[in-house]
């Protein structure tokens, strides 16, 4: 079962990982008043479709104003939005989230998913976040890593220091690479899932990391 961006942010918040402040909107009017309610400088308007893509075929748009949020929902709810992912028939758009936005000063790439091969669970991460990793690793394989996570063992704090060695993650963040990838570990075992992927991970201004 896919599950849309605003219910796996939910998810995220239940087990610690942080997210970004957002409102979900059915309405143009929906869309305007929960831009007033985060009270942000801009917002990002991303219409929830189960695939990949959205930003490049204006399933994501950045407003700032809220009646630009209001124009950008009305110009999203109730069409398909036609993705690489979707063929050309394309997904419906029935709610956008409304996202308070971030300066942004770098992006990684982390999920979780079963390793069949190795028979355990393996964290995929690389700093080339925010852009299709399946590209990233068919052109430049190195720059992704992958670290089993064995069920007697459990997540250590190596696996973390691996994982933020190659995301260039220093100091106090790596307390904070360590609550996300054990928030994801914690999630993805009580929900059985498949796979979690957070893409992008950022470092904001201050430092923090977010999903």
């Amino acid at each position: 079962m896919n599950i849309h961006e605003f219910q796996a942010k939910q998810l995220f918040k239940e087990y610690q990982i942080p997210v970004p402040v957002s409102l979900v909107a059915k309405t143009a009017d929906e869309a305007f008043a929960a831009a007033h309610a985060l009270n942000a400088n801009s917002w990002a308007v991303k219409a929830q479709v189960h695939a990949g893509g959205r930003g490049k075929v204006g399933g994501v748009k950045i407003a700032k104003t809220a009646d630009e949020c209001r124009l950008y929902a009305a110009e999203m709810l109730q069409t398909q939005l036609i993705t690489k992912q979707t063929g050309n028939e394309g997904l419906p758009i029935n709610e956008v989230l409304i996202e308070a936005t971030s300066v942004i000063k770098r992006e990684f790439y982390l999920s979780l998913l079963i390793d069949r091969h190795q028979e355990c669970l393996c964290f995929i991460a690389s700093a080339m976040g925010g852009t299709d990793i399946e590209a990233v690793a068919e052109q430049s394989p190195e720059k992704i890593i992958s670290i089993p996570i064995h069920s007697a063992a459990g997540l250590q704090p190596f696996h973390c220091r691996q994982v933020a060695s190659i995301l260039g993650i220093k100091g106090k963040q790596i307390d904070g690479l360590y609550a996300v990838m054990m928030g994801m570990l914690q999630l993805f075992l009580s929900h059985d899932a498949s796979q979690i992927e957070i893409n992008p991970l950022v470092e904001i201004d201050d430092g923090s990391l977010l999903a």
